[in-house]
């Protein structure tokens, strides 16, 4: 089912200038005598900050599975109607970014496939190394060129489509042999009408937690979306493990032995303050960022403010520690984001404003620390601080809880090219001169680390490091990591 095939895009207000964009939401339910439809509804609104441009839910009622999908936010996407026409004992839903394929509704997820031994629908949150070798691969096994008049145009469908090609007697089967064939970073829920399926790439790149109803199972990316259907926390999906859930129950087993390597920006801004990763409380996580921040790069000052509201548990670190007072001096319009309506010129230019307002009788007169979790172009920044000026705030501070980003992500985060960050063309105090601060710093990598309580040779650090656990082809990497410097004053990059 569906209700907008024309491929109609989104519009995002602040496109032009975007900061790093989460990666996908999934989440999938094997619940008999449950509404397993609406579970995955508000599962995926929990996971909504992962995905904002289109949405999907697939059921299978034993028999036939039925996949309703659309461009928009969850609540933009479902109606209680369409839910309720949404019937089965199990489900799988995906909130979508994309990082493959462009934004149109024939690349929303979950996917669905016929295949010779039922209909298979899937839903991936990361991002494959290795989808040329694997569209090859798909060619060689389809009967005809292309699929529907089109070839695959997102790694999704290439899985899917792999699997469903396999020459063996199931589902299950299928989707064991094309694991190891997989390269890069993948969380995946899939289903066929009988069997929940879930399983993670081998170094854990992408979240995957397993939960337990009173009646059944959940696998979602973050463990915020288990609390919000009611389900208890049992454990992550380990990296290379395989899950299968039905009548029979739950069934285990690794594909693949484990190379732990989590992503850390997981840590700094993707997940949820209310998610656990590694046993790791997010908010705990963030709040000790940014009392290593105060410790790393002190200031005198009068107030510290969040650029809400990632920045905000660092910020009440930094405060803590600091000793300086917290306050909100930033209000942000929580429903500022993706819309149907392209915005005009004249509401392009109120750029950030759209965002965010100053509250002049918090920042007049005061010498202010602003806490963010980034600095990707510094556009946002730059922003920001002339805001602040202009609302009479008579030093402006900035401090960053992640380490300067210098390298493009492959693995599930659209991160801007190397050429467009600001960080690995510049110094840091042209980064400071750019974006007008008074001072600027980031927390140390090391200090990061520290922070996640996580071991630094089980995380993946490449966005700030330039180590890429998970080797990235030429072709892909080309012109994403490349890096020329033409106007150092105005800090603009180019490829």
């Amino acid at each position: 089912m569906s209700r907008r095939p024309d491929g109609l895009l989104n519009h995002n207000v602040l496109d032009a200038d975007k900061g790093p964009q989460d990666a996908c939401g999934v989440f999938g339910v094997w619940a008999p005598g449950e509404e397993v439809a609406k579970l995955t509804f508000y599962g995926l609104y929990a996971l909504q900050h992962r995905g904002q441009e289109s949405a999907g839910i697939a059921t299978s009622d034993g028999e036939r599975i039925l996949v309703y999908k659309d461009m928009g936010l969850v609540s933009q996407v479902f109606t209680e109607t369409d839910l309720a026409s949404l019937v089965g004992n199990l489900a799988i839903g995906h909130c979508r970014y994309s990082t493959t394929g462009s934004s149109t509704w024939v690349n929303a997820q979950p996917t669905l496939r016929p295949t010779k031994y039922g209909t298979l629908a899937l839903a991936h949150n990361g991002n494959l190394t290795n989808t040329g070798d694997l569209a090859e691969l798909v060619q060689k096994l389809e009967d005809e060129p292309t699929k529907n008049g089109r070839g695959a145009t997102t790694d999704t469908e290439i899985m899917t489509a792999l699997i469903g090609l396999q020459d063996e007697n199931n589902v299950e089967a299928s989707a064991r042999a094309v694991l190891p064939k997989l390269e890069g970073a993948f969380s995946l829920v899939f289903m066929d009408e009988n069997t929940l399926y879930a399983a993670r790439d081998r170094h854990g790149v992408r979240p995957l937690v397993l939960g337990k109803l009173d009646r059944g199972w959940v696998v979602a990316s973050e463990s915020a979306a288990l609390d919000i259907v009611g389900a208890a926390f049992v454990r992550e999906v380990e990296p290379g493990e395989f899950l299968a859930i039905n009548e029979d129950g739950i069934r285990s087993e690794m594909w693949a032995t484990a190379e732990p390597k989590g992503c850390i920006f997981e840590y700094v801004y993707l997940a949820r303050p209310d998610t656990t990763i590694a046993g790791q409380s997010i908010h705990a996580v963030r709040g000790k960022i940014g009392q290593q921040l105060a410790k790393e790069a002190p200031v005198d000052a009068d107030l510290v403010i969040p650029v809400p509201e990632s920045g905000t548990p660092a910020a009440i670190g930094f405060a803590k520690e600091s000793g300086i007072p917290y306050g909100l001096g930033l209000v942000k319009n929580s429903y500022v984001g993706r819309t149907f309506i392209q915005p005009s010129q004249t509401i392009r230019q109120l750029g950030i404003r759209l965002k965010l307002n100053p509250l002049r009788e918090i920042i007049e007169g005061k010498r202010i620390v602003v806490v963010d979790d980034s600095i990707v172009r510094g556009n946002t920044q730059r922003a920001i601080v002339r805001m602040l000026r202009e609302a009479g705030a008579l030093e402006i501070h900035v401090r960053i809880s992640s380490p300067p980003v210098k390298w493009p992500c492959f693995y599930g985060i659209d991160f801007a090219t190397r050429a467009e960050l600001i960080a690995s063309g510049l110094e840091l105090e042209e980064i400071k001169r750019s974006i007008g601060a008074d001072s600027l710093a980031y927390v140390s990598e090391a200090g990061l680390i520290e922070a996640t309580n996580v071991p630094g040779d089980k995380l993946c650090t490449a966005c700030f490091s330039g180590n890429y656990p998970i080797s990235i082809p030429t072709d892909m990497s080309d012109g994403k990591t490349r890096l020329e410097i033409t106007d150092v004053h105005s800090a603009k990059v180019h490829p």
